[in-house]
């Protein structure tokens, strides 16, 4: 058996944070992580770009993209916020980049280089790191945690970190390990869902389409017929349905709408354009190209790599080998209501091992949230995926892992 004064448990991003800013409070700090090597996840982050965070200099503006977790977040961003993440990296050697959406990279674009200096950050302290070591009991009475077990190996502390992740991305080591010890310790653990997903379509247009990125559609979604919300952005069809950062965003709430009934969506191909000027602009089209077929000429009034999938739908509603001058008024308007709104019908939503992020885990009324310490056992400490915040895309839930993690780390040592 060996002691420490902590024992974090999960190497991964806030893992990472909380071992080595309690190290470098003093602890003597064991880290133990059940992959071969740290930050698994963190490697894959942002397409391997890593969005560390997102540059909103406002945290009321901030913590309002947590969704119902703003309130709880104040303290915890006061302690540890965007601008500490920024200094963090950048005093390590990492200059940050700020791109479209305020989300910030490492200028390198390499999710590695983040990965370095985190990992010189925990061995730089003195943490005692552990790979290859699966946790596989927690053994607790009222007093608290007492002792972890890897396989018969025994390890002991005076607090503890828990810091494993959630559910997405299950090939990086995040099973949901520690949603079950915490309902073992006696904590609520909300069901987890992928949250930040892309969407999973029927239509065959959309999918012919694979590889197409967009910017600046618009997308309004249905339940029932009946319109639910929209939302302007990019995004990306895929060979099973809708990805990119607008319909990341949005899946959370398609989720939602999927309790209700069947979900359609339309895609405006052109939001800032009205149908008047749009219907101008394919006229122009068409009288320089009158004696050519419409099949041929969809390429110039349609956005760029979208005219296999526009074709598709315009086959049911004429003859599209016509030449252009034998269009008819009618014909060209369903072509014009047609670029306003792409029909969709949304199967549901792709699964955890797709998930950016998946929701779930311990809500924040069982954790005091000035420190992450548990409420339910005295000498423990909840970071990063394991508690049950909501977030979008575009850095929110790394920075989310740096607060997090930071807290846990000063908690643990006071």
């Amino acid at each position: 058996m060996e002691s420490y004064d902590v024992i974090v448990v999960g190497g991964g991003a806030s893992g990472m944070i909380a071992a080595g800013r309690a190290a470098e409070s003093g602890a003597r700090v064991l880290l133990l992580e059940k992959n071969k090597k740290l930050g698994e996840k963190l490697g894959i982050s942002g397409g391997g770009r890593c969005n560390i965070t997102n540059a909103e200099d406002d945290v009321r503006i901030f913590a309002s993209k947590y969704g119902k977790a703003e309130q709880f977040l104040y303290s915890l961003f006061a302690q540890f916020g965007v601008k500490d993440t920024f200094t963090f990296f950048e005093s390590r050697g990492l200059p940050l980049v700020v791109q479209a959406r305020k989300r910030a990279f490492p200028a390198t674009e390499k999710a590695s280089d983040v990965l370095k200096v985190l990992e010189s950050y925990v061995r730089k302290g003195g943490v005692e790191v552990r790979t290859g070591s699966a946790v596989t009991k927690i053994i607790s009475d009222k007093s608290g945690i007492s002792a972890v077990y890897c396989g018969k190996t025994e390890y002991r502390a005076k607090e503890y970190i828990l810091a494993t992740g959630s559910v997405s991305h299950p090939e990086t080591g995040s099973t949901g390990d520690g949603f079950e010890w915490l309902r073992e310790l006696g904590h609520t653990v909300a069901a987890p869902t992928p949250t930040i997903v892309p969407l999973k379509v029927v239509d065959e247009w959309s999918k012919v389409l694979s590889g197409t990125s967009l910017s600046f559609m618009k997308i309004t979604f249905f339940v029932e017929g009946k319109k639910a919300f929209s939302k302007t952005g990019k995004v990306l069809f895929t060979h099973f349905g809708l990805s990119g950062p607008l319909i990341l965003n949005s899946a959370s709430a398609v989720a939602d709408l999927l309790q209700e009934g069947t979900v359609t969506a339309t895609i405006d191909a052109y939001p800032h354009t009205d149908l008047g000027a749009l219907e101008k602009t394919v006229i122009s089209v068409f009288d320089k190209n009158k004696n050519k077929a419409l099949k041929n000429i969809i390429k110039e009034v349609v956005p760029d790599g979208t005219h296999k999938g526009v074709l598709m739908l315009l086959e049911d509603k004429m003859d599209i080998t016509k030449k252009v001058h034998s269009v008819t008024k009618e014909e060209r308007k369903v072509l014009v209501c047609l670029l306003k709104a792409l029909p969709l019908t949304i199967e549901g939503l792709m699964g955890f091992d797709r998930a950016v992020v998946a929701d779930g885990g311990v809500p924040l009324n069982e954790v005091d949230t000035k420190t992450l310490r548990s409420k339910k056992v005295p000498n423990l400490c909840i970071t990063g995926d394991l508690l049950h915040i909501n977030r979008p895309s575009g850095g929110y839930s790394l920075q989310l892992c740096w607060t997090t993690g930071y807290v846990a780390g000063n908690t643990a040592t006071i």
